[in-house]
């Protein structure tokens, strides 16, 4: 703006002898200089009040506007910028949010309706989060337990299953052909192969190859992973170890033609020591430690 100032000033010949001394020097002068002395040698046209006048009718008639090359800039910017976060809201509304809990770790988060969502190791929950008021839906891996707003719903999809919630909390478990739903207050309308189920408080409903799985109805008020308890009745020692992998972030090695005998217990997972003795006992299993996150489990039966 000072540069199209001091411009001016020079053309208008209201510049003093040192300020034209300064202007000289600049870098712009010598393009200035010849614009202008081209300028001078141009000579203007015969003014026709009459061709003027029509020339305005015209102008008037067809609408057009003659703006400034300052404001058609500014204009141009304005419209880009918008253009700009426009382009930004939509890529980003189609942009999934993910909330991931690795293994050893849970992880505790809110969605934007304020229902709460607790990840259990080794899980992950994909959702967009820009717009979830239009499209309230998310996508699960693994196992999480909801704590749904009140008067709020939404889709819990999964690789086996999906679930509709209004209102309620509920526990959805995906593990490998697993698919699980526990019931802990409200009820939830469960999908599994085009078949659906409603569930109430107290509840659950498991599915594993195509089948339906018979569990025990819920006594409690939440799922007992959230208490760092893993309870099985009837559960197969690989599907065990395959959970203590995650909550423990170790790898198992198993060696034992009895592990095919299924377990019914509570399974606490804060100390791994207490888990294997735990499997040892039941199984009649020895331990080896290979490494810090490798473990041997070996049969005694088949060492004699």
């Amino acid at each position: 703006m000072e540069e199209n100032y001091e411009l001016a000033k020079w053309l208008a010949g209201e510049m003093s002898e040192s300020e034209i001394k300064a202007f000289q020097e600049t870098a712009e002068y010598a393009v200035y200089h010849k614009i202008a002395n081209y300028s001078s040698q141009l000579k203007s046209p015969v003014f026709n009040e009459n061709d003027m006048y029509q020339n305005v009718v015209k102008t008037n008639k067809s609408g057009r506007k003659v703006i400034s090359f300052y404001k058609s800039k500014w204009l141009r910017i304005a419209a880009l910028l918008i253009a700009f976060l426009g382009l930004t809201f939509i890529f980003k509304s189609q942009i999934p949010f993910v909330e991931y809990a690795a293994n050893a770790q849970k992880t505790t988060f809110s969605l934007p309706d304020n229902s709460q969502v607790i990840l259990n190791a080794g899980s992950e929950i994909e959702y967009k989060k820009w717009n979830w008021n239009s499209q309230r839906h998310l996508n699960l891996k693994g196992e999480a337990y909801f704590r749904v707003a009140k008067g709020k719903t939404f889709e819990v999809e999964t690789f086996l299953g999906k679930v509709k919630v209004l209102g309620t909390q509920f526990n959805v478990k995906d593990r490998k052909n697993r698919f699980e739903v526990s019931c802990f207050e409200g009820k939830v309308q469960v999908t599994y192969q085009n078949k659906e189920v409603i569930i109430t408080k107290g509840e659950s409903v498991a599915f594993a190859d195509g089948k339906v799985i018979e569990i025990p109805a819920k006594t409690g008020m939440q799922p007992e992973w959230i208490n760092n308890e893993l309870v099985y009745n009837s559960e197969n020692l690989k599907t065990i170890l395959d959970e203590l992998e995650r909550q423990f972030n170790v790898e198992f090695e198993l060696k034992s033609n009895s592990s095919k005998k299924l377990f019914t217990g509570t399974i606490p997972i804060k100390n791994l020591d207490v888990v294997l003795q735990i499997l040892t006992t039941t199984y009649h299993l020895k331990v080896t430690k290979i490494n810090a996150s490798k473990i041997l489990l070996e049969s005694l039966n088949d060492q004699k």
